[in-house]
């Protein structure tokens, strides 16, 4: 297949079109590389002739008719957005900016595209979301595909209205979609300001390893690889029309999941002290979801994807990969935002 993936200079868009590239399809990578991309995320697949980047940003209606007429991709893997809560906390207008009003040009642009082509059958936009959508759990429970949504944060809230827009594309116009809501992501080139490289990199800068509140904080956690395998899987094997969660089936508490790191931390680069000393308790975020779990029984079920990565194993190979590719992240930490506490304005 051709896609034209949003986003794909980003933490998960960028793991997207490594696997594609590897599994045979060709990609457009379409990117306005705001402060969380890097191209450096693709360079493996940077030569390859199937591969094409663009750069564009997802409100930029002239650009995506452009890159529609230009490319003609059979499908749209759309993962451009403002992902990160304590930013949203901070600036929601970039989040209603960029995941909303983004989204309903992306749209437009598709079904122009897909009008125009005679409505091919074979097409397909994906919309790729988060299971922060549908609120908090308590103790017990997980998220279902009918889970009423119940979003808590900007970021939530905006990752939730733009879930309505594409569902509502497809009642409304029967442009095909499929859409996926995953768990939390983790593994190689996660950007330095979420919790699994902050605990690794303030580890081995010997500061305090911040943990929100008292730590009880749950999440279900999800190797990024993985999480690609089951995007292009849902893409090509989903049924129109329909959602899937991915979920990695780690669910544990964040102190749990830092002192898992620390441990790994201790084993690969030992010093004098245990890691896990630096854990240092700071103020909880505004408005912290409890808990998230994901029921992955549908796409199981109906697709029989399940992820391959545990969270040990997972955790290894990520804490390995920063390891060995201080470069990459060294090259980040100057980026704004990065290395500060956010999300405390309200």
């Amino acid at each position: 297949m051709k896609l034209l993936v949003t986003g794909g200079a980003g933490f998960i868009g960028s793991a997207v079109v490594r696997q594609a590239i590897r599994d045979g399809h060709s990609v457009i990578n379409l990117d306005a590389l705001t402060y969380a991309a890097c191209l450096d995320n693709v360079a493996s697949v940077a030569d390859d002739a199937r591969y094409t980047f663009v750069h564009a940003d997802i409100r930029d209606r002239a650009a995506l008719d452009e890159v529609f007429a230009t490319h003609a991709p059979d499908a749209v893997m759309h993962l451009a957005a403002e992902s990160h809560v304590d930013r949203s906390i901070d600036g929601p207008g970039a989040f209603i900016d960029t995941n909303v009003m983004g989204t309903y040009t992306l749209l437009e642009a598709a079904r122009t595209y897909w009008v125009s082509e005679g409505r091919p059958d074979r097409f397909r936009f994906h919309h790729i979301s988060t299971d922060e959508v549908f609120g908090s759990l308590g103790a017990t429970g997980q998220f279902t595909e009918t889970t009423p949504y119940d979003p808590r944060s900007p970021y939530s809230a905006s990752k939730a209205a733009s879930d309505h827009l594409v569902r509502a594309w497809a009642e409304t116009y029967g442009l095909p979609v499929v859409l996926t809501n995953c768990s939390n992501n983790y593994g190689p080139f996660h950007f330095p300001e979420k919790l699994v490289p902050v605990v690794i990199l303030n580890a081995l800068a010997s500061k305090p390893i911040p943990v929100y509140g008292s730590g009880e904080n749950v999440r279900d956690w999800l190797y990024v690889e993985d999480h690609a395998d089951a995007l292009l899987t849902v893409l090509q094997k989903g049924r129109v029309n329909r959602s899937y969660n991915i979920g990695g089936e780690n669910e544990v508490r964040n102190i749990d999941l830092v002192r898992m790191i620390c441990a790994i931390l201790d084993e690969k680069r030992p010093k004098s002290a245990p890691y896990a000393d630096q854990i240092t308790f700071v103020s909880d975020r505004p408005g912290h979801d409890l808990r998230y779990a994901i029921d992955p029984t549908r796409i199981a079920s109906e697709l029989g994807w399940r992820p391959s990565v545990t969270l040990q194993k997972g955790l290894e190979k990520t804490v390995q990969w920063y390891l060995d590719n201080e470069p990459w992240w060294r090259a980040l930490q100057d980026r704004a935002g990065v290395g500060e506490r956010l999300g405390t304005k309200s």
